[in-house]
């Protein structure tokens, strides 16, 4: 946590025992704190998953903020989700790609919307319950975004969209610490989140699916049917419609052709889905959109960088140059698997968050290229 002299924190908590820590530490350390609650009108009453920020989740963060007997607001903004997430959430899977709404939540809502209300309230800093960092590099004279400490929770992927601007008012508390730490803390404070259970990925879908939540917001008729293709243009089977599939995927295709296939290509404009052998998931590239460099001055040419593709994801070693209209071009140094449009593209330097975007085109890999890379077709 950066230390300045700051008054009024603002703790954005969700219900969950890591923001309701975050409310108790800057308490014990003497600051004015007031609790803050996004309110999205979402329930889930037949979902067997807690979400963090349904009326449960609300009741929680209430509950805790009385517990730290600190003041406590809800702001209302579910018209910012449905139109800023939930929209664009269903509308890339209609197109045949693969979005990652918790990456459009932190830019959009976290640290836009409530970021801005908090600010025009009188906030100094904005604290959340990431399990990442923000750091003031002297050298650089610049703020930072860093991985949190615990590599099983770091979040930093979820934040490289953050504005540069709200660095300074922007403290994550517990980006040094681990979870087993964090409920100690919280057992410490003796809060009623101590032993709640993590909220699931996506707050807005219930636990019987994203297929079965677009499909109840948009009606069965999104379900169109059409042609699977192999590697020679061949049909060979029929698919349920394209929001049930992505790149990379092997399991429930329901094709039966003697060998294992995988989705490497999804054409939304023929309602196409092209299925492959492993070697056609391999990409040498990428092209990414809405470039947003948190972390450095500018934009780079032929920039060294790990470079990671989807939140699980391993780093890997590549080289970035941007482009023209917040675009960039990524060269991996050794091809990579399944390169999906709609995910994020994140860049770091050690333990910094360099900057980020959405990818919108893998660049294929040659036929030589793949065997040079001994990929193999298995």
């Amino acid at each position: 946590m950066i230390k300045q002299n700051k008054n009024k924190i603002f703790v954005a908590m969700s219900g969950g025992v890591d923001s309701s820590v975050v409310a108790g530490l800057m308490k014990e350390q003497g600051y004015d704190v007031v609790g803050v609650t996004m309110c999205f009108n979402i329930t889930h009453p037949n979902s067997s998953k807690p979400s963090c920020c349904g009326i449960d989740g609300i009741q929680d963060a209430q509950r805790a903020a009385q517990i730290l007997d600190i003041p406590h607001y809800v702001f209302n903004f579910a018209k910012d989700i449905n139109e800023k997430i939930i929209d664009n959430f269903t509308d890339e899977y209609l197109n045949g790609r693969t979005p990652n709404p918790c990456v459009q939540c932190n830019q959009h809502l976290k640290f836009g919307s409530l970021y801005d209300k908090v600010r025009s309230l009188g906030a100094d800093v904005l604290a959340t319950g990431h399990y990442a960092k923000v750091h003031y590099n002297e050298t650089a004279q610049r703020f930072e975004l860093k991985k949190g400490d615990d590599p099983l929770k770091d979040q930093s992927y979820f934040l490289y969209s953050m504005k540069k601007d709200t660095l300074p008012h922007v403290w994550m508390p517990i980006g040094d610490l681990t979870k087993t730490q964090v409920r100690e803390l919280a057992r410490k404070y003796k809060l009623n989140t101590a032993d709640k259970l993590e909220s699931q990925d996506i707050c807005f879908v219930p636990s019987t699916g994203y297929k079965k939540f677009i499909e109840e917001r948009l009606g069965k008729d999104i379900m169109v049917p059409g042609p699977f293709v192999d590697e020679n243009g061949k049909v060979v089977g029929e698919h349920r419609g394209i929001i049930n599939y992505t790149i990379g995927q092997r399991d429930k295709l329901g094709l039966a052709l003697g060998y294992p296939v995988y989705v490497y290509k999804i054409d939304k404009n023929t309602n196409t889905i092209h299925i492959g052998n492993l070697a056609r998931l391999y990409s040498k590239g990428l092209i990414a959109s809405q470039m947003n460099y948190v972390s450095l001055d500018g934009p780079y040419q032929d920039l060294e960088v790990k470079a990671r593709i989807r939140y699980n994801s391993k780093e890997v070693d590549a080289w970035i140059t941007s482009l023209d209209n917040n675009l960039a071009r990524v060269d991996f140094v050794e091809p990579v698997k399944s390169v999906t449009p709609g995910q994020s593209l994140v860049l770091y330097h050690d333990d910094v968050v360099l900057a980020g975007g959405i990818i919108e085109q893998a660049v294929a890999c040659s036929v030589e290229e793949i065997i040079r890379e001994n990929i193999g077709s298995g």
